[in-house]
């Protein structure tokens, strides 16, 4: 059964690489793996999800949960391989198509084995992880109620090929994004006395805004805010009315990311005071800080070493993930597997390592297995 598996992941995996999906409109994707897991006689639970679906496997408890995201990215792609996305302007430039296969993958494998399971497995095939709202909309159907841990992965390019990725406490980062708008007054650019100038503010803005950081956050914490645009004006003869500013926020603690959010709004309050301008702030709260269990941190290791895979403790990342919303649910780990660069996530020549895909797969149901025959050892 290996080969052939391995070889019809391999080709699910180029399928969906040459059919990828935006957030919230994984339609294909989603009849593509259901369709797979029928095959295989694998349980879909019914759910109310508009793309995404969860898959089951064995009965009773304990029961844990494992998930892959499958949407794709607003990327035209510059790989040059023979299965290159057929969508336009859009690619799996993050490696959920790949995420995705593993789990079908894992699925299979843990369908084979599924009468000396000790418990239940639910695989979350989730949406929409890339506007960080695809983890939410699963919690909602209350797919995680009673779970007792809950395992996902991600793929990191900075990693080789392969190699198994974990630490506990603080993986990646919360991200927050904000948007500023400043209604100023606009004049001649000859006689700036008549206007109230909105570029000054955005470069009063900017500059305090970096010491938010340097002289708000202790160096012990990791923490970045990012302005990523500013847009102001129209020609270069006028001084504008509006000027617009926006960026992003990272860090790794609950308490560093409120202080950070209170600095912003208590600075933009001071600047539209002392330049009587009307300055708006719109905050988006993305995913908090994934933050790992140690013990199924340091579990999810163990089982690569028992799997005979390379693996080691890595370092916390600046990227988001939505995956930290089960874990305000459910513990569990969060887990980095290898995918060989050279290229970034998010590159339109980032690029899969396809030979990571069943290892990963039997990894994950190595992973499953253990984690139930745990649980079920500690309930007696």
């Amino acid at each position: 059964m290996t080969k052939p598996l391995e070889n019809d992941l391999h080709q699910f995996f180029y399928d969906l690489h040459q059919h990828p999906e935006l957030s919230n409109n994984e339609f294909e994707t989603t009849q593509k793996i259901k369709k797979a897991l029928d095959q295989h006689h694998i349980k879909v639970l019914d759910l109310p999800l508009k793309t995404g679906l969860v898959a089951e496997i064995g009965q009773g408890i304990p029961f844990i949960v494992l998930r892959g995201d499958i949407d794709a990215l607003p990327i035209q792609e510059q790989v040059d391989v023979s299965y290159t996305s057929k969508n336009d302007g859009v690619m799996h430039a993050c490696g959920h198509d790949f995420h995705a296969t593993a789990m079908l993958g894992t699925a299979i494998l843990l369908k084979e084995r599924e009468h000396t399971l000790q418990g239940t497995v639910r695989i979350i095939f989730q949406a929409a992880e890339e506007v960080g709202t695809g983890a939410l909309d699963v919690i909602r159907t209350g797919v995680l109620d009673q779970a007792e841990a809950v395992f996902g992965i991600h793929n990191d390019p900075t990693l080789v090929s392969g190699i198994i990725g974990c630490k506990e406490g603080a993986l990646t980062a919360g991200v927050d994004r904000f948007a500023i708008r400043i209604q100023a007054k606009g004049t001649h650019a000859a006689r700036p006395q008549d206007g109230n100038d909105p570029l000054i503010v955005v470069a009063h803005i900017i500059q305090v805004f970096q010491t938010i950081i340097s002289r708000r956050i202790s160096s012990d914490e990791n923490a970045v805010v990012s302005l990523t645009q500013v847009h102001s004006g129209t020609t270069w003869n006028i001084i504008p009315d509006t000027a617009f500013l926006e960026g992003t926020v990272r860090s790794f603690n609950t308490q560093t990311r409120q202080l950070i959010e209170n600095e912003i709004r208590q600075i933009l309050k001071g600047i539209e005071q002392t330049f009587a301008v009307k300055i708006d702030l719109d905050w988006q709260a993305g995913p908090p800080s994934v933050t790992n269990d140690s013990i199924w941190s340091n579990f999810a290791l163990q089982v690569a070493k028992e799997s005979n895979l390379q693996y080691r403790e890595v370092e916390k990342s600046p990227i988001g993930e939505d995956f930290s919303f089960y874990q305000e649910k459910v513990s569990g780990a969060f887990i980095m597997i290898g995918s060989g660069g050279p290229y970034p996530l998010h590159h339109p020549k980032f690029k899969i390592d396809t030979n990571i895909v069943f290892p990963s797969a039997l990894y994950l149901s190595n992973l499953a297995e253990s984690a139930l025959g745990f649980l079920q050892k500690k309930r007696k």
